[in-house]
């Protein structure tokens, strides 16, 4: 009577033994199914070890690995960034990372932002342990290095984009050196202020007079540009009548040189009907309107017409008296 529980027992023992066993090797093939399969996007790399050996996949989709011999690790190929001298998040200043000294001994608060990318993911993972935080320790230490190269004028004003390229090739270089499996993108400058508000006023103050000083040169250079051809085409057409008065001047100086030098060598041949025609001519331009006539020693007789005025007609009987 007592052995028939003791079967049933026994016989529920062994199936809840052997569920519980198959519900053990279905886990395990689960586990096994699913750590045999990733699936990698197409900004991820996948590092695969097998037996302390790394190689890399960059291709996307779903994958197979050999489970418990293979590990996976993946890799971002998204750029990255972090900020110095502030938090990304709450957007505060962090005064540790910001102030710096510039080498014309003045403060100025610096802030940047960093972006970089991972092109070795192999070397990224092994051949250092912390390659971000490297990277921002080399970015820190070559800031202020630059910085300090350059008056805090520059820094806050014109020589942004200088001290930026410079700062970046000199990490470039330095990330080559470390082979760490990281490039950096870029390195900008997001705000760059004197550390105290009477400091940030002067400077503002001295921004202003700047941009002041530049609008007035570019007037001034519109206006001189505007003033100038008009200018220059009255100075060339007052030197052209300059040159044309000249000329006319030169050559009636000329005329009557020629002339006294004719008048001259008539002078020199009969000297006394020279003086009595230049005198003649003379009343005839000081008195153009009169007609002269030359009577004899008698009073009576014409002896000689000189024509100051359209001759006398030749049947006149009489000597002509001069007009009033």
């Amino acid at each position: 009577m007592e052995t028939a529980p003791i079967k049933d027992y026994s016989r529920r023992s062994r199936i809840i033994r052997t569920a519980v066993t198959l519900g053990i090797i279905a886990i395990a093939a689960l586990i096994i199914l699913f750590s045999s399969f990733y699936e990698l996007n197409e900004d991820e790399y996948a590092v695969i070890t097998t037996f302390g050996k790394p190689t890399v996949v960059t291709d996307p989709g779903l994958k197979l690995k050999i489970p418990f011999i293979q590990h996976k690790r993946i890799v971002s190929k998204a750029t990255k960034s972090f900020a110095i001298g502030y938090d990304i998040r709450t957007n505060k200043s962090i005064p540790s990372e910001s102030v710096m000294i510039t080498v014309d001994y003045n403060f100025v608060n610096v802030d940047f932002y960093v972006e970089y990318r991972v092109t070795d993911p192999v070397k990224y993972l092994y051949n250092s342990q912390d390659p971000d935080g490297i990277l921002k320790m080399l970015c820190q230490s070559y800031i202020r290095d630059t910085i300090g190269l350059y008056k805090v004028d520059d820094v806050i004003t014109t020589g942004k984009s200088e001290i930026q390229a410079s700062i970046k090739d000199k990490i470039l270089n330095r990330l080559e050196a470390e082979d760490l499996g990281i490039t950096l993108v870029s390195i900008t400058i997001q705000d760059a202020e004197p550390p105290t508000t009477a400091v940030q006023e002067a400077f503002k103050a001295v921004e202003t007079a700047k941009q002041d000083a530049e609008t007035a040169t570019n007037n001034a250079n519109k206006y001189a540009n505007e003033v100038l051809p008009a200018a220059n085409a009255d100075a060339d057409e007052i030197l052209q009548k300059a040159e044309a008065y000249k000329t006319a001047r030169i050559n009636a100086a000329q005329g009557q040189a020629s002339r006294f030098s004719e008048l001259y060598a008539e002078y020199s041949k009969f000297p006394e009907i020279t003086k009595q025609r230049i005198f003649y001519e003379t009343i005839g331009s000081i008195f153009p309107g009169m007609k002269v006539v030359i009577l004899g020693e008698n009073g009576n007789e014409l002896s000689t017409v000189l024509p100051l005025s359209p001759l006398i007609t030749s049947g006149e009987s009489s000597p002509a008296q001069p007009n009033e």
